[in-house]
């Protein structure tokens, strides 16, 4: 039997119920709703737009709208210990939860719709009949219109019980918090910059130079000290002697002086001279490139063959700058090594003292060795087997010799004995080659304005003269035939020497040029008379040379503004080059025997090749614009020249390989037949040009 419930019934009336109570207003109870309503103002802004059209206020704009959570950090990194870096961590999630609640509200009627939190029930023992038939003694079983027959259970059933979970009330809590998000917040840091200093500096010998004798004065002064303190602690007579002290004060003293040894030793002074140099070479690179390897192929294509002079190192010296270079000479055995001699061609004035400078080319800005004299000094040479030798010839008439490795300010000799010395400047001095005669002393030769060449020979503790050679006037005639010089002069007169060279292949024959504007030719075996005279200059002779090849050939320079190449066996000149000044130095090439060098009064340099051009000159260049050059010589091995002016300067130069043509590839295989050949063909080509009417 089934038992039908009122339950459907009640459930009816509550529809209906709410039914009627959702049905629609009165129009009064509109009219009342609507009076408290907010009454609707449009108000239009002040700075809105005016006057815009239809189709202006229709337009549509779109904004898109993102669901990023701003409050969400960007960018986030972690340090990860085990890889030793920052890693970046995953993006964050930008859902923000405003608000949360579970629900309460089941459908019911459907599988699952009990709630959770409500536990099933639970059948007593006694009733497990029933249960395994399925039915419970109170249940009843509803039926409705399309569903199925469902059993329902009754609340108010006594047999009906709960499964209650029980909570420990000892160590159970309920508790509910919410934490605080902190907010993101922009904070900006204004930090003062380190504090910035300029410094600039730079690095030259002389700062190094300085600073070594800083700590030399410093040292020497903290040893003044230690001695003043040793003083102080005197023991008075009473006391009694302590030889550990004595040893211990000794054992300082010793260290002091082992120190002041070690800066001012030889191998400190090697060491700042390698330090010195290296500084220079870093300083100069690209001059020494230049110097070693620069070659200009625009010499192949010049059909003249012309060539230029390429500047290298200006050399000066601060103590030399209103002085005159009145001699260049290279070292024989250092091709390194030239000497430079400073005084005055202007005899009107005041004549000063004299300087020397020892330059090298592994130290272009720093003379390495400096001398002075009282008088001016006007030549200098260098000895050919004995390096360190250098003769000096002075503006008095004096002459000395001074040891380059000396650190004295003093020469090894000196002729001071106004009886033995020459009265006028001494302009030339030469070394005369003691490689055969070994057992011979070392001497050299002199030539001064007072008419007498001179032989010096260097005893144990002196200079030792013997006169070579007076020069005697000889009488010249003009083209009309008028003696230019009257006789009684040239019996009594002697001609005053300017210059002269050596033979390189006899010692015993010289050349000799005179400010009457004469050359001579003269031997030491005969010194009573000439052996050839040449009158082929107008005025003053600065420079005689003789030919490194060809041991007849020698070449001149005058005032006379011309530069004249000499045969010994012929009275008239070979060749005359007009320079249009006078032409104060002339030099052969140690690489060719048709290759020479002059410089003139006017700055310019000029270089000849006559196998090339035996007419004009194959370079030349202004060397100084406001000055004169005095002086030019060849480099023994580089292909430098070394030229210099009146005011105290020496101007080195490369030659252009057209100015520099060899026989062969090197100065070692230069053959003196080819180059003796070279040198009697243009001879025998001037001697038919000047036979002809």
């Amino acid at each position: 039997m089934v038992a039908t419930s009122s339950a459907p019934k009640k459930k009816k009336e509550k529809i209906d119920k709410r039914k009627e109570d959702e049905a629609p207003l009165e129009e009064d109870a509109l009219s009342e709703v609507a009076d408290l309503e907010p009454v609707e103002v449009h108000m239009i802004p002040e700075d809105q737009v005016k006057n815009l059209t239809e189709e202006q206020l229709n337009e549509e704009f779109t904004k898109a709208l993102n669901a990023n959570n701003p409050q969400a950090p960007l960018n986030l990194v972690l340090f990860d210990f085990t890889l030793g870096q920052f890693q970046p961590m995953p993006s964050s999630d930008h859902i923000a939860v405003h608000f949360f609640m579970d629900d309460t509200l089941v459908l019911t009627g459907n599988v699952g719709s009990e709630t959770k939190d409500e536990p099933k029930p639970v059948e007593p023992e006694a009733n497990n009949d029933a249960q395994t038939d399925g039915k419970s003694p109170t249940s009843e079983v509803v039926q409705t219109e399309g569903q199925q027959q469902q059993p329902v259970i009754a609340p108010d059933s006594p047999n009906t019980q709960r499964a209650k979970a029980l909570k420990n009330q000892f160590n159970f809590s309920e508790r509910a918090s919410q934490t605080f998000n902190n907010p993101a917040r922009d904070r900006s840091v204004a930090t003062e910059p380190p504090p910035t200093v300029s410094f600039s500096g730079f690095c030259s010998q002389y700062i190094i130079f300085d600073e070594y004798l800083t700590v030399f004065r410093e040292s020497k002064e903290l040893r003044a000290q230690k001695d003043q303190t040793n003083n102080r602690k005197q023991r008075s007579e009473n006391d009694v002697d302590d030889p550990v002290n004595d040893l211990i004060l000794a054992d300082a003293d010793n260290h002091d002086d082992k120190s002041h040894k070690v800066m001012s030793g030889t191998n400190m002074g090697r060491a700042v001279k390698i330090m010195e140099r290296i500084v220079n070479l870093n300083a100069e690179e690209e001059i020494f490139q230049d110097f070693k390897y620069f070659e200009d192929d625009a010499d192949k294509s010049r059909e003249d063959g012309v060539g230029f002079f390429l500047p290298l190192w200006r050399f000066s010296y601060s103590k030399a700058k209103r002085k005159t270079v009145t001699s260049i000479k290279w070292n024989m055995l250092y091709p390194d090594i030239f000497a430079v001699a400073y005084g005055s061609y202007d005899f009107m004035a005041q004549q000063g003292g004299g300087l020397i400078c020892c330059y090298t080319l592994k130290n272009t800005s720093n003379p390495e060795y400096t001398f002075t004299t009282t008088s001016g000094i006007m030549s200098i040479a260098f000895h050919p087997q004995h390096a360190a030798l250098l003769a000096v010839g002075l503006y008095d008439g004096s002459v000395c010799v001074y040891d380059i490795r000396s650190k004295d300010n003093h020469p090894i000799y000196q002729s001071l004995d106004p009886k033995v010395k020459h009265t006028d400047p001494v302009w030339e001095v030469y070394w005369q080659n003691t490689i055969d005669d070994i057992g011979k002393e070392i001497n050299f030769f002199s030539v001064s304005s007072d008419g007498r060449v001179t032989d010096w020979l260097m005893s144990k503790n002196e200079l030792v003269n013997e006169e070579i050679m007076q020069l005697k006037l000889i009488s010249r005639k003009t083209s009309d035939d008028q003696t230019e010089i009257d006789s009684e002069r040239t019996m009594v007169g002697l001609a005053g020497g300017s210059c002269f060279d050596f033979n390189p292949f006899s010692e015993h024959l010289f050349v000799v040029g005179t400010d009457e504007g004469a050359i001579h030719t003269c031997s030491k075996a005969y010194n009573s008379q000439y052996l050839a005279n040449f009158a082929g200059h107008h005025m003053a002779v600065y420079a005689v040379k003789w030919n490194p090849y060809h041991r007849s050939v020698f070449i001149s320079c005058s005032a006379d503004w011309t530069v004249r190449l000499w045969e010994s066996s012929t009275r008239e000149p070979l060749l005359t080059f007009d320079l249009g000044s006078a032409v104060g130095d002339v030099a052969w090439a140690p690489y060719s025997s048709t290759t020479f060098a002059a410089v003139t009064a006017d700055g310019k340099v000029f270089l000849f090749d006559l196998n090339v051009n035996k007419n004009e000159a194959i370079g030349q260049q202004r060397i100084v614009k406001k000055g004169k050059l005095t002086h030019v010589v060849f480099n023994t091995i580089e292909p430098t020249i070394l030229v210099g002016d009146d005011r105290g300067g020496v101007m080195s130069l490369k030659l252009s390989p057209n100015l520099r043509r060899m026989s062969a590839k090197t100065l070692k295989d230069i053959k003196k037949e080819v180059e003796i050949a070279k040198l009697q063909a243009i001879m025998a080509i001037a001697a038919k040009k000047d036979s002809f009417p």
